[in-house]
């Protein structure tokens, strides 16, 4: 049984001032999370991943499709039992402590005084705010509240967490403790859904991504199998030939750099021997030929331009 199973969601806003008119912002999303992974969702601002999100915590309703949480369909109470959710841009009173906050949303789950208080303590060692529990919230930095609201996330227990651009606004030390947080729920068998657009940190932390562009997906899969097929050579060459360098040019995956007398050119695998064999033929000089690793960057950068180049997707 899979934690998270959306089939065709699609989520339509009604835009404009007089004559209003539907923008589609989730075009039929289809995507399945299997439990205890951490899983990346990654696109532009506006791509989709905030409306998702919401549609899987029941604040908003889809337009057609439809989504289970561990084989529950959406909208039974008992299906959010098992959720945890941290919104991008949480709001927390911030006259309370964080002590006082969590005793507050620990009222909303069916816990004795006894749980209540176990699990507010045993959150606030977990995210390294013990020793701030009795410090009003507007005294907090970026990166405290951040810990704060996914300690209320994590509050009762929940099985699958839901993360909203957890790193936005941190500064890097704020992302390393964020990250470190959510290293440590997959840990204790957490299944971790969180959007972002810092690629960095999904090539750190995810097991697998998914990426939407402009309310579709278009690209889903483990970091590693979607960058082994980007993988390559770099190799850097000294030719004086036209018609070697010709050859050098057929062989590139994209046109040569020229550096000062010497070459730099990217070539797939299934090339490099028809490069070694120009360098013992024909005299190309071989100065250098390293493994080439795409980022999650490059992917990301490389699809959203395949995308660009087809034009917009119709709404």
């Amino acid at each position: 049984m899979s934690a998270i199973e959306i089939s065709g969601l699609s989520k339509d806003y009604q835009i404009g001032f007089w004559r209003k008119h539907p923008w589609r912002a989730l075009d039929g999303l289809s995507l399945r999370v299997e439990q205890g992974e951490v899983f990346g969702f990654l696109g532009h601002n506006g791509a989709g991943k905030t409306t998702t999100l919401k549609i899987l915590t029941g604040l908003i309703f889809p337009t057609a499709g439809s989504a289970t949480i561990l084989g529950s369909p959406l909208g039974q109470p008992e299906t959010f039992r098992h959720l945890g959710y941290l919104p991008e841009n949480p709001y927390f009173y911030d006259y309370l402590t964080a002590q006082e906050l969590l005793d507050y949303f620990a009222w909303f789950f069916p816990l004795t005084p006894a749980e209540r208080t176990q699990r507010r303590d045993t959150v606030l060692e977990q995210v390294g705010l013990a020793g701030f529990r009795n410090l009003p919230l507007r005294k907090f930095s970026k990166g405290m509240l951040q810990r704060l609201g996914i300690a209320q996330a994590v509050l009762h227990g929940p099985e699958i967490v839901l993360l909203d651009e957890p790193m936005s606004g941190l500064d890097p030390m704020g992302r390393r403790e964020v990250r470190d947080l959510i290293v440590q729920m997959k840990a204790e068998g957490k299944t971790v859904f969180f959007s972002t657009h810092i690629l960095s940190d999904a090539e750190a932390l995810c097991d697998r991504i998914a990426v939407l562009n402009r309310g579709k997906l278009v690209g889903v899969g483990r970091i590693s199998d979607l960058l082994k097929a980007q993988a390559g050579f770099e190799a850097v060459v000294e030719c004086s030939s036209p018609e070697v360098l010709s050859r050098i040019h057929s062989l590139a995956t994209k046109p040569p750099l020229a550096l000062g007398g010497q070459y730099r050119l990217e070539i797939a695998e299934q090339n490099v021997r028809q490069l070694l064999a120009l360098c013992e033929r024909d005299g190309l000089k071989l100065v250098s030929l390293n493994p080439l690793r795409f980022s999650l960057e490059d992917y990301f950068a490389e699809l959203s331009h395949t995308i660009d180049t087809r034009g917009p997707a119709s709404s």
